[in-house]
């Protein structure tokens, strides 16, 4: 069995009211000093990711119970299911810890080795995007959502491509790939906003190169795609989930509005990273809760 379209709208629409939910804690601790640690890899660990992850948490328990959770912070070591979520309860922790209003909260169901329903909320901008068969965005003012409008990714522009770059991420095949294009301007972007920003038609191109998780990117993916856009890895192909082999850890991709591109993009390639495409078990699908709100 796999999961109707009107449970994929229903879960969507639970997704990002967790979301905004999440995001109040996050926003609570923006501006201020906010305790945190560095991981292993370098990378900083707040006080905040960890009260968002612990409340998204219980939120997906409650809300769909047996879904097993693959989550940045406290359950990132999670084997995945035919079914399972992926979480970064805060998405650019390190802009974040910075003052930097462009963070995110990520969530992403995925069935068999995409994702399926998804939110990304912004907190520090107001806004919450989220997409089961149709791709939404929605203001949120105190962590409510308000009205939802449904986004599409624009063609092309004709003078040329905006691309979101990232800040605090650069290397020289991301510059390549870029400049085998016709890019009009570039716009900084900090975290997993740059997918629902073109999802929005507001650009048109993000690629990276360098390292990024799951985790980081299945929200985002799954929203652009619904909105019409694309996301590819080095095949051309789209990008798959649930590597545990591989630590959940992406290769090179890019996000693009215009589909038409993605056969112009010379992105890297580092061998396969793929998955086998599994189907959801049919008690789990059951599972999902049938009273959560339709967008």
């Amino acid at each position: 069995m796999t999961l109707s379209d009107t449970q994929r709208d229903r879960i969507a629409a639970t997704l990002a009211e967790i979301a905004c939910e999440a995001g109040e804690i996050l926003r609570a601790h923006h501006g201020g000093d906010c305790p945190h640690v560095l991981k292993p890899d370098g990378s900083p660990s707040s006080v905040a990711d960890l009260q968002a992850e612990q409340l998204i948490l219980a939120a997906l328990a409650r809300t769909c119970p047996g879904i097993p959770v693959v989550a940045e912070e406290t359950c990132h070591n999670v084997p995945p299911a035919d079914l399972f979520f992926l979480v970064d309860p805060l998405d650019g922790t390190r802009d974040f810890l910075a003052g930097d209003p462009e963070y995110s909260v990520n969530i992403g169901l995925v069935e068999g080795n995409r994702p399926v329903a998804a939110a990304l909320a912004a907190p520090g901008l107001g806004r919450v995007w989220y997409a089961g068969t149709g791709a939404f965005e929605a203001p949120v003012r105190a962590g409510l959502m308000e009205a939802a409008l449904p986004i599409q990714a624009r063609p092309a522009p004709a003078a040329g491509l905006v691309a979101l770059v990232s800040r605090r991420h650069g290397d020289s095949e991301t510059e390549a790939c870029l400049a085998a294009l016709p890019i009009e301007s570039r716009r900084g972007a900090a975290s997993a906003l740059k997918f629902c920003l073109i999802a929005s038609g507001e650009a048109d191109i993000y690629v990276r190169c360098g390292p990024t998780m799951e985790w980081d990117t299945a929200a985002g993916d799954h929203v652009l795609t619904t909105a019409g856009g694309c996301v590819v890895a080095p095949t051309g192909r789209p990008m798959i989930y649930g590597r545990h082999a591989l630590s959940y850890r992406n290769g090179p991709f890019a996000a693009l509005g215009d589909p038409a591109f993605a056969e112009r993009l010379d992105l890297p390639d580092r061998g396969p990273q793929t998955r086998p495409q599994t189907r959801p078990l049919a008690d789990e699908a059951d599972r999902l809760n049938p009273e959560a709100p339709h967008p």
